[in-house]
């Protein structure tokens, strides 16, 4: 049975639930109450999944924090099989803080303004979190009159929309990589709406819209062409409070909303109203007001806890927290406990294991990818444990007992002590639009390498003239004042010039056979390197080495117990040093990659494999400083080897450094 039958089968499960039924059937009419008590970790996610399955309807789960949200949609996505969770986030980078706005947070809010003004179905799903609402979003009529629709085929005034895009909020650039910028470039016009993951680019003929393209501002190549676009403007500035509205009432009419701590999210709203009240009244004497936080002198746009609460009582409400605060309604009682703490303890997880088959619990294990749950088969099969289980390639945030259903769920973060992150969309920044970072770090004057026409001079940007349009290129400066203008379709084809001793390069000419010479020259050089490396990895591959055993157990389950989850460079490069230290000729490897990137992770899952087979281990650094980290890591990640942990700088003396550690 795949991954994707056992998350439906305990979708069913609990769909066929009693507390679920009545619960599903009785918020067919509005205005319904009901409190959920005893619910633990993504169980809360498996009931208001289980809810939404048993009847679509819409549903707003409100929780008491973005993390806590955040963890919720990305429970609900893994169970009900990647439905699309609409999540709803405040503006800012820091919630309740007035004073940074997030460009991928606004995108995130006018995603869902735009879902569900455009929706003509039911059943929408929605997270969102006490700061989040205390936010007004645009009204429908609002919205729709200041969206700006394009369709293929239409006529379309490039002079026109630049001046509608700047009224909508947008702001001008040489190239588009976030929310809010637009870019025009004769016949080409790039608009980032608030409201997509990508940007689009409008191409005309004329006056006519010949295509629209959704494209990647990381590359600017295209992805999918599309027949028309709506482009929505900033829906947090651009509109004062007469045209916003609360997200509850843009929600449809027979909506469930689903509050844990009501009481908690109505105490942090009017904390986040009156903390709003308190930055509008500086920012009235404030004499020069940043674009970004213009917005928070009309407190208008804000919703105090009084009239969150009206809009809340339009709709049937779901309590689910530790406290209730409707004391009329429904109560439903679900029996269930955590998710005990096995300290990466096997023997404690196969003796508790062992035990719910016993008594007649299913275990089902998550896993968070297909690596980690062979690392669970391989250390099970190590340790020889006799015990029914169904291991699901899915994340869950926080694992639980049902006695009711008798399933346990597991988590394999929680198991390992690992380090488990949610993921919400965060859209591009400038720091990774590989066009505009070539184009931030050239200064005029600076040597440039062009793929096919060599090493010349970059001039800067400018307007051309191309087939009557203009359009925006990079001036490159050759021999003889030779000029080559490059689109930006083609910059993948330009890098910085980078020579050996700071010396000036030699300019090539244009249309001569140097540069081509120049690329022969090194192809010829490189197949002799190569075929130096070649005869050299040969003698290497003749001499015999040390062959270590394969992994054992606790190999395993030291990989397993990393906090964060491997990258795919991480694991390749684990597997290629394994595989060469269980070959029998030398290792030659060098695994190469900037600080943070986890080389220090692979150093040290070598090491323990070498501890193994009864090696010693000796780690070089450059500095003492990096000698005492190292072994604070080493010894952080090997303190349950049977293992002598130690390290020596120029502070030791021969005596002390001598003396075996007590480590």
């Amino acid at each position: 049975m795949n991954p994707t039958s056992h998350l439906r089968q305990l979708l069913e499960l609990y769909a066929a639930m009693p507390q679920v039924q009545q619960l599903s059937s009785g918020f067919q009419l509005a205005q319904s109450r009901a409190y959920l008590q005893g619910l633990v970790g993504a169980q809360q996610a498996f009931v208001a999944a289980a809810t939404y399955w048993a009847a679509p309807q819409s549903h707003l789960f409100i929780l008491e924090s973005k993390e806590d949200a955040a963890y919720f949609e990305n429970d609900l996505k893994t169970i009900l099989e990647k439905k699309d969770v609409l999540f709803f986030a405040d503006s800012f980078k820091k919630p309740g803080e007035l004073d940074d706005i997030s460009k991928a947070n606004v995108l995130l809010r006018a995603e869902t303004v735009a879902h569900l003004l455009n929706s003509y179905t039911s059943g929408e799903l929605v997270v969102t979190y006490p700061e989040a609402l205390f936010e007004k979003v645009v009204n429908s009529k609002a919205l729709q009159k200041n969206t700006l629709h394009i369709v293929v085929g239409e006529t379309f005034d490039s002079t026109w929309a630049a001046e509608v895009l700047t009224t909508y909020g947008f702001a001008y650039a040489d190239f588009v990589y976030e929310p809010g910028m637009f870019s025009v470039r004769g016949g080409i016009i790039d608009i980032y709406s608030f409201g997509n993951d990508l940007p689009y680019r409008i191409e005309l003929f004329g006056d006519e819209v010949e295509s629209i393209r959704v494209f990647d501002p990381l590359t600017q190549l295209s992805v999918k062409k599309v027949p028309q676009v709506t482009i929505i403007p900033n829906i947090q500035t651009q509109f004062d409070s007469r045209e916003k509205t609360s997200l509850l009432r843009l929600m449809p009419d027979q909506t469930v909303v689903w509050v844990k701590d009501l009481e908690g999210m109505l105490a942090i709203n009017q904390k986040c109203y009156e903390k709003a009240l308190f930055v509008a009244e500086t920012l009235r004497r404030e004499p020069n007001l940043d674009e970004d936080v213009l917005f928070a002198k009309d407190t208008d746009t804000f919703i105090n806890s009084d009239d969150l609460l009206r809009d809340l009582l339009q709709y049937g409400i779901v309590e689910f927290g530790t406290h209730r605060y409707f004391a009329d309604g429904s109560s439903y009682t679900f029996q269930a406990s955590p998710q005990p703490s096995f300290n990466k303890n096997f023997s404690l997880l196969t003796k508790d294991l062992l035990a719910n088959q016993q008594r007649g619990i299913a275990n089902y294990l998550f896993a968070g990818s297909e690596l980690q749950a062979k690392r669970f088969v391989g250390i099970f099969d190590d340790l020889k444990a006799h015990f029914q289980y169904e291991l699901l390639t899915e994340a869950l945030h926080t694992g639980f007992i049902d006695r009711q259903l008798n399933i346990a769920c597991y988590t394999d973060h929680q198991i390992f002590d690992r380090y488990h992150k949610y993921q919400i969309k965060q859209g591009y920044s400038k720091e990774k639009a590989m066009t505009v970072r070539l184009l931030r770090d050239l200064q005029p004057g600076d040597y440039v390498t062009h793929l096919d026409h060599g090493v010349g001079i970059y001039t800067g940007l400018e307007k051309i003239n191309v087939g009557g349009q203009l359009q925006e290129a990079i001036r490159l400066v050759y021999k003889d004042n030779d000029v080559l203008y490059v689109s930006i379709n083609s910059l993948h084809k330009v890098s910085k010039y980078v020579g050996k001793d700071g010396k000036p390069p030699k300019i090539n000419k244009i249309g001569s056979d140097a540069w081509e010479a120049t690329k022969r020259k090194a192809k010829r050089q490189i197949k002799a390197i190569a075929t130096d490396l070649i005869r050299l990895y040969a003698q290497r591959k003749a001499a015999k080495g040390f062959a270590y055993a394969p992994d054992t157990y606790l190999q395993t389950e030291l990989e397993a117990s990393f906090i964060y989850e491997d990258t795919p460079d991480q694991v390749r490069a684990t597997q290629d040093v394994k595989k060469d230290m269980e070959a029998f000729y030398p290792m030659d490897r060098l695994i190469c990659g900037d600080v943070g990137f986890g080389k220090t992770e692979i150093a040290v899952r070598a090491a323990a494999k070498a501890i193994a087979d009864s090696k010693q281990v000796v780690i070089l650094v450059p500095t003492t400083i990096l000698a005492l980290q190292h072994y604070k890591t080493f010894s952080d990640r090997l303190k349950e080897y049977p293992c002598r942990i130690d390290y020596i700088n120029r502070f030791k003396t021969a005596r002390n450094a001598a003396r075996p550690s007590k480590t």
